[in-house]
C-alpha cells in the first residue's frame, strides 16, 4: 500500500508558531507541554488550521491551561459533535514543574507565553515561556535591529552577484 503523502505541518514537525510573542516579550525559560485535544482538533491541526498569537496561558487550581488558541474545524467534521474552535485547552507537565512555575509568574511582571505548537512522536506539544513584557523603547530597539539585519543581508547579496 502505498504511503499518503504527509502535509507541510507533519513534515517539518511546526504545526504554529507565534511570532508576536518574540515582539512583546523577553523570554525567561522555555517548558514543553503536552496539550489535551479532542480527535476534530487533530485533524485541523495537520490541516494547519490554527492560529497560537492572540494565546496565553493562565493557572487554574494548580493546573495550566491555554486560552485564545483557535482551532478551526475542517469543512468535514463529524455531525454528531458541535466544534468550539476556541475551547480552553489543558496543557500537560509534571507537577513540580506547574509548581516551580507558579512561583515565577507570581512574581510582578511575569507571564506565560506559548510560543510554538509541534509534533513530537506522534503527539502535539507546546512550548511555552515564562517571559516578562517589554517596554516600548525595546520594541522600537527589536524593531531597529532586525531592519539592519535585513539590510547587511541586503548588500551581501548584492555584493555576492
Amino acid at each position: 500500500m502505498a504511503k499518503k503523502p504527509e502535509s507541510g505541518a507533519q513534515k517539518t514537525g511546526r504545526i504554529a508558531d507565534n511570532k508576536k510573542a518574540a515582539y512583546n516579550y523577553f523570554f525567561e525559560e522555555r517548558f514543553e507541554a503536552g496539550l489535551v485535544l479532542e480527535g476534530w482538533e487533530v485533524k485541523s491541526l495537520r490541516e494547519g488550521k490554527v492560529q497560537l498569537t492572540d494565546g496565553y496561558v493562565v493557572v487554574r487550581d494548580h493546573e495550566l491551561f491555554i486560552i485564545g488558541l483557535q482551532i478551526n474545524p475542517l469543512n468535514t467534521a463529524s455531525t454528531h459533535i458541535s466544534p468550539d474552535k476556541v475551547r480552553t485547552k489543558k496543557l500537560l507537565m509534571h507537577r513540580e514543574e506547574i509548581k516551580r512555575l507558579i512561583g515565577k509568574v507570581e512574581q510582578k511582571g511575569y507571564t506565560l507565553v506559548p510560543l510554538n505548537l509541534h509534533w513530537k512522536a506522534g503527539k502535539v506539544k507546546c512550548d511555552i515561556a515564562l517571559a516578562k513584557g517589554k517596554a516600548e523603547h525595546d520594541k522600537r530597539d527589536t524593531i531597529k535591529d532586525r531592519e539592519g539585519k535585513r539590510e547587511v543581508e541586503r548588500v551581501m547579496k548584492t555584493r555576492n552577484r
